[in-house]
């Protein structure tokens, strides 16, 4: 991979961030994905203190299905409880497939019980679950974290760099997209956050657009 496109990717990553300061608050809620690593992290919150509640959500979605055993927000859990979390302190949301169900769903599941929750997601798509969860559940204060991982650090063997790109571009295509369709909240994206999304369409990295 040359260094044009990384350089381009790593614009993405930095704009995708969300560098919210984390507080303590009625719920985690930790969103299903690939990356065992939000599991972690959500996990790593709850043994610090900062709510009394975990809740992870998810089905499956396009790059997960088959994935695991069972639902994203099962595998999660089992993860979490390994860390130490009691299986007491934990809810779990097993059909959302999408972010904005993620949302939704917790959202009904927890009713009036929560109004404040730190969502933790991967990095590469905080912006894209503050966005969501803005537009969505407008009434509880969210705050976004992510797994501590650098750009370098993201990419494993099972999911490299390529699709890690591909993904970044998706997600900032639904950010452009998704105000227009009620989904999120509009995101201000400056000049060469679109010159590097359009640079990475061009040179192909395109899966999540379709």
């Amino acid at each position: 991979m040359n260094d044009s496109i990384r350089d381009a990717a790593h614009t993405l990553w930095n704009y995708h961030l969300v560098h919210d300061e984390l507080r303590a608050v009625d719920a985690i809620i930790g969103l299903g994905s690939y990356d065992l690593r939000v599991a972690k992290r959500a996990a790593a919150l709850f043994q610090a203190s900062l709510a009394p509640l975990l809740v992870f959500t998810g089905k499956s979605g396009n790059w997960t299905e088959g994935l695991y055993e069972k639902s994203e927000a099962e595998a999660f859990a089992d993860v979490a409880m390994s860390q130490g979390v009691p299986r007491a302190a934990i809810r779990i949301e097993p059909e959302a497939t999408n972010i904005g169900e993620n949302i939704r769903f917790t959202r009904d599941l927890l009713g009036d019980s929560a109004k404040s929750v730190i969502i933790v997601t991967k990095p590469q798509t905080q912006r894209r679950a503050l966005a969501t969860v803005a537009k969505q559940w407008p009434e509880v204060e969210a705050l976004i974290t992510a797994s501590l991982t650098s750009f370098e650090q993201q990419p494993t063997a099972t999911y490299p760099l390529e699709k890690l790109i591909h993904e970044m571009v998706g997600d900032l295509k639904r950010i452009l997209d998704y105000p227009a369709k009620g989904f999120q909240i509009p995101q201000a994206v400056p000049p060469e956050v679109v010159a590097a999304y359009d640079f990475l369409v061009e040179h192909g990295f395109d899966e999540h657009l379709r």
